[in-house]
């Protein structure tokens, strides 16, 4: 499996203190190697995203929301994650990219998200790579509201979401946001490997009934014990393991980073769980 990235990543869409921080991506490339890929057009963007939100993008210098940082290179930037996420559909990899993109939704960034690249790469795959259905599996500590959003009522798109909850984003993902589409799965502050891998297992069969021919899944390492932004508490061995656990649910699978914001477990993080889409 690859991993899928470019170089600009390290420079663009500075933030300063912020947590989500182009050191983030600066310490994958300086760890791991990558295949580099394009940016995104806005026309893949605007497959999900409305053509104001773009433009609030590229107009915006200083605060999109309380929690999120817009500047002159953040647009640059997000197409290039989304290029990220679109490569690593058409080669089976895993797309090491900056923002992240979980909590945007169709008009709105937030929770640190500019624009959704695992939705955009969604839609790329059905409309220019021929896929039907798509499972998008969630494992970031927080719940994907803007995924959510975007797929949500799309019969060819399951939703699934481990997370805990009551947490960021506070008003989606309980026990009775549910639907034939869309299972999340609130875990309490302080779930451990044991517990989360028993819980993972509803998830492996509601995609398995689903028999999607893409899973794309959104990989974020803030459910990590030793993650600043997360109450969660799981070991490297468990993201090894839910990777390879999720391999076996489709033919074709690919990966997009989202949280993860200790800067010395991140490398170590994904490297365990590229090893574990491998097999």
């Amino acid at each position: 499996m690859d991993l899928v990235s470019h170089p600009s990543l390290r420079s663009l869409h500075p933030t300063g203190l912020h947590p989500e921080t182009e050191r983030r991506i600066a310490v994958l490339h300086g760890a791991l190697p990558f295949v580099t890929c394009e940016a995104a057009t806005e026309q893949d963007i605007l497959r999900c995203h409305s053509v104001e939100h773009v433009e609030r993008i590229r107009r915006t210098q200083g605060m999109l929301t309380l929690d999120t940082l817009c500047s002159e290179s953040t647009l640059e930037a997000g197409l290039v994650a989304a290029g990220a996420a679109i490569e690593a559909v058409r080669c089976g990899g895993f797309a090491l990219g900056r923002p992240p993109g979980h909590h945007a939704d169709r008009d709105r960034a937030a929770g640190f998200c500019i624009f959704n690249s695992i939705v955009v790469a969604a839609r790329f795959a059905q409309a220019e790579l021929g896929v039907g259905r798509v499972a998008i599996l969630d494992w970031d500590v927080h719940h994907g509201n803007g995924t959510q959003a975007l797929v949500a009522g799309d019969p060819s798109v399951l939703y699934v979401s481990l997370h805990q909850w009551p947490f960021y984003p506070w008003t989606t993902g309980g026990p009775d946001d549910q639907s034939d589409l869309r299972l999340n799965i609130p875990l309490a502050a302080g779930t451990g490997d044991a517990a989360y891998l028993d819980a993972f297992e509803a998830a492996e069969a509601a995609i398995g009934a689903f028999e999607p021919e893409l899973l794309l899944v959104s990989a974020g390492f803030d459910a990590h014990v030793d993650d600043p932004l997360g109450g969660l508490t799981l070991g490297d061995a468990t993201f090894h393991e839910l990777a390879g656990r999720a391999a076996r649910l489709a033919p074709r699978y690919a990966a997009v980073l989202e949280g993860g914001y200790n800067l010395e477990t991140l490398p170590r993080l994904v490297r365990t769980a590229q090893e574990g889409f491998e097999g």
